[in-house]
């Protein structure tokens, strides 16, 4: 195994208190540390900035950061040095857990990795851990529906909800999307989605009659307080509820009824967990499945924008930008 060159500066971006990631993180140069026995060293070629990401710099998320800390929840690198012997350099890998991504080189355990396709996007690649994954598990980890069944979703212009869209497509399952504009029906219809409506009560009605009696096994929720209940009267008996996110910051409020007569299920979804207590064969064999579909193009993630490390406040800035299109990376 070669060293790593003792004048080469990498960079990376770090928290010493958690509060206002504007505020908290600030840019570091640093020099990559030597890989010791099954660990290895990653070059990073890009990384998103995911709401978790925000609230691991804000204290907020479910991982507590050990300060200082490096934020980067997922991504995508190229193996620089390993003194592992699944990794070589140049294989393009991503993160199964937390790495520390927002950095120019991280060093992991081998086991936290995952060897990518070699013709698989880098852009895409990066985002591969947490949305397609999430979307995958709300369609199979809760009772797979049959083809031509119905699910139901709201916030379906999220990266989750996209993906969603595009599985439930390639599965035979037929998706009735919510969004909150009116400009986003067409795309998501040109996306895949079966039905997309705008999520009020006038959208519920239209819900309704779009599913012409019929009534969905699955409903996901990624928004809640008003808008999770309106997927939950689209439910059929015993139908499953699951909550994995929380725009709106409103908890669920759930009439009687539904629990007594309908008999819903209230399930929460957060992947990290399933990535940690699943047996490792299932989760690669997941991401292998996925991988291949974001290689072929068939599982596609829209990109607003990429920035290096130091332009850190230009990418925020992007976050609630309101011609923002996608989702911003960094590409150290």
């Amino acid at each position: 195994m070669e060293n790593v060159d003792a004048t080469f500066v990498g960079e990376r971006l770090i928290i010493e208190e958690t509060g206002a990631p504007l505020e908290k993180l600030r840019l570091e140069a640093f020099s990559p540390p030597q890989p010791a026995a099954g660990q290895v060293l990653v070059r990073m070629l890009a990384a998103p900035v995911n709401p978790a990401d925000l609230n691991f710099i804000e204290g907020t998320y479910g991982v507590k950061p050990q300060l200082p800390a490096t934020p980067g929840v997922e991504g995508c690198g190229v193996v620089e040095l390993s003194d592992a012997a699944d990794y070589q350099p140049g294989d393009r890998v991503i993160f199964l857990r937390r790495a520390a991504t927002w950095a120019s080189h991280t060093l992991v355990a081998a086991d936290a990795l995952f060897k990518l396709p070699s013709a698989i996007d880098p852009l895409q690649a990066a985002m591969l851990k947490v949305n397609p994954a999430t979307a995958w598990r709300l369609l199979h980890g809760f009772g797979k529906p049959e083809a031509g069944a119905w699910i139901v979703q709201n916030a379906g212009n999220s990266a989750v909800g996209r993906c969603v869209i595009q599985l439930a497509r390639q599965l035979g399952i037929r998706t009735l999307s919510l969004v909150r504009r009116p400009e986003l029906l067409e795309e998501l219809q040109l996306l895949g989605g079966d039905v997309v409506l705008v999520d009020d009560e006038a959208g519920l009605v239209a819900a309704k009659a779009a599913l012409g009696g019929a009534t969905a096994a699955l409903a996901f929720n990624a928004v809640g307080g008003d808008s999770a209940l309106r997927l939950m009267n689209l439910l059929r008996e015993g139908g499953t509820h699951i909550t994995f996110g929380a725009m709106a910051r409103r908890p669920l409020t759930v009439p009687n009824g539904l629990l007594i007569f309908r008999d819903i299920q209230l399930r929460g979804l957060w992947v990290t967990r399933w990535i940690e207590h699943a047996p490792d064969a299932e989760v690669r064999a997941v991401y292998a499945d996925l991988a291949a579909r974001v290689a072929a193009g068939s599982l596609v993630q829209p990109v607003d924008s990429t920035h290096p490390l130091a332009a850190f406040p230009a990418a925020l800035a992007r976050l609630t930008a309101a011609d923002r299109a996608g989702k911003v990376l960094f590409a150290p």
